[in-house]
């Protein structure tokens, strides 16, 4: 269906006049810095999603580790390890050039979320990571992300998604695996069952 101009929104009076202001309980949650009621929420949670901005435009990458892998170093300050991935570092190469970040944390079991917005850098000081080891592997960077603000994101999503419901799983093989799409991407040259049948053990030797 092709884009009606009139019925687009392009002004922010517009927006306002559709959706109205936030109410108290959207605005009194925000602060600029790690409350202590926020921290417990950053020490539970074992995943983030990490969304980042560059030249080439947006990023947005799922961070994952032991509960508490962001680490509350102080009020202002949280640090995260670049465990192993695919060395693409489309996230790193983002914060080297802007250092603008945010990131969404969910925790498995719970409805609320929390959302983090600062500015970041990247260290390879020697002491911190090794702080960061894990299983006597070391990231090879740490990000180090000053506060802006943060605030919890009420749980209307999650319970529209029903994501924490066990029942609502999705079985794997209804969908394409990682080696269907490498193979079907490069034209057989990487990927398909081999790749498939292999990664679990490569990447469990990889993990860290």
């Amino acid at each position: 269906m092709p884009v009606i101009e009139a019925e687009t929104i392009s002004t922010i009076e517009q927006l306002e006049a559709i959706y109205g202001f936030p109410g108290e309980t959207s605005t009194a949650k925000v602060a600029d810095h790690i409350t202590p009621h926020y921290r417990r929420f950053i020490d539970a949670s074992p995943f983030a999603a990490l969304a980042t901005s560059g030249p080439e435009g947006l990023d947005c990458s799922p961070r994952g580790d032991v509960a508490g892998f962001v680490r509350v170093h102080d009020a202002h300050t949280v640090m995260m390890p670049d465990r192993r991935g695919n060395n693409r570092v489309d996230s790193l190469r983002n914060i080297v050039r802007d250092p603008r970040i945010a990131l969404l944390f969910l925790i498995p079991g719970v409805g609320n979320t929390l959302r983090l917005n600062g500015r970041a850098h990247l260290s390879v000081a020697p002491d911190l990571l090794q702080s960061f080891e894990m299983e006597r592997k070391l990231p090879r960077s740490v990000i180090v992300m000053q506060v802006d603000e943060v605030y919890f994101q009420c749980a209307r999503a999650i319970v529209r998604s029903d994501i924490w419901n066990p029942d609502k799983r999705v079985d794997p093989k209804t969908l394409p695996s990682a080696g269907d799409i490498l193979a079907d991407m490069s034209s057989n040259r990487v990927g398909g069952e081999t790749y498939d049948r292999e990664w679990a053990a490569r990447a469990q030797a990889t993990l860290w």
